[in-house]
């Protein structure tokens, strides 16, 4: 908690406001990052996991870019 109000410090904001911008961010980034390594698409894997957007790359890719793809699973039959 004592980074938060650092954070928050430095930017001139409620420690709250970093907090739920940390928080917000961290659920689209690891929803992004399941579908991209789900959909074995590994250049927006590394993409969502360096750059930091407040969830705006993350949004984009999961609403209009993973929607086109589908993981196909094959059955072995034996």
């Amino acid at each position: 908690m004592e980074s938060i109000n650092l954070l928050a410090g430095l930017v001139g904001v409620n420690p709250i406001l970093v907090a739920l911008a940390i928080i917000w961010s961290l659920v689209w980034k690891g929803l992004a990052l399941w579908k991209s390594a789900g959909l074995r698409q590994k250049y927006w894997f590394i993409a969502i996991l360096i750059i930091n957007t407040l969830g705006v790359l993350e949004i984009i890719y999961i609403f209009f870019v993973a929607k086109k793809y589908k993981v196909e699973v094959i059955e072995k039959t034996e």
